[in-house]
């Protein structure tokens, strides 16, 4: 799927090395937006491991999970994950953008174009998410795709040493997209 110059597709395992070099890059600059890794995390190893294990949720129809291009280079991930179907058809939208492609639109974008594939291929009517009340770049990107806050949690994710609080936000699918 193509938007611009950023696209999306489905996560392979050959994209294990330019992600463990983004992640371990970028190790300190995200600690204040995701849980605390194991070191091998931040290597093509684990992150191997990682893509597999992956794949093998999307195959089971639990999971989503896309890189983010920038025309031909790997520059993030977007994955639906916590897909529900039956009286739900919701999941829940997670994504980032490696320091070096931040501040171009690749999130904004990367987020409308995973909402189609939620939408038109998964199926879903609803789609969630979740930002620290102080991650107001990641808010833009919500609000720029027609998301909604409904609520926050107190001390709802321990990262970086410490509680925070989260705003969730929701998007009815079936609502036309922002202008």
């Amino acid at each position: 799927m193509a938007d611009q110059d950023t696209t999306i597709r489905l996560i392979r395992v050959d994209d294990a090395e330019v992600l463990a070099a983004h992640r371990a890059r970028d190790r300190r600059a995200y600690a204040a937006w995701e849980p605390a890794q194991p070191d091998d995390f931040y290597t093509a190893a684990g992150q191997r491991r990682r893509i597999e294990t992956l794949l093998g949720e999307h195959d089971r129809g639990e999971r989503w999970p896309a890189v983010v291009l920038a025309g031909d280079e790997v520059a993030g991930q977007v994955t639906v994950s916590t897909i529900l179907r039956g009286p739900f058809r919701k999941g829940f939208l997670g994504y980032w953008v490696a320091s070096a492609f931040t501040g171009r639109g690749h999130a904004t974008r990367a987020v409308g174009l995973i909402l189609t594939v939620m939408a038109e291929e998964l199926g879903l009517r609803r789609a969630e998410a979740h930002t620290r009340m102080d991650n107001l770049a990641s808010q833009r990107v919500l609000r720029a795709n027609g998301f909604h806050p409904w609520g926050i949690a107190h001390s709802h994710i321990y990262l970086d040493g410490a509680w925070h609080d989260e705003v969730f936000w929701e998007r009815l699918l079936d609502e036309a997209p922002p202008s």
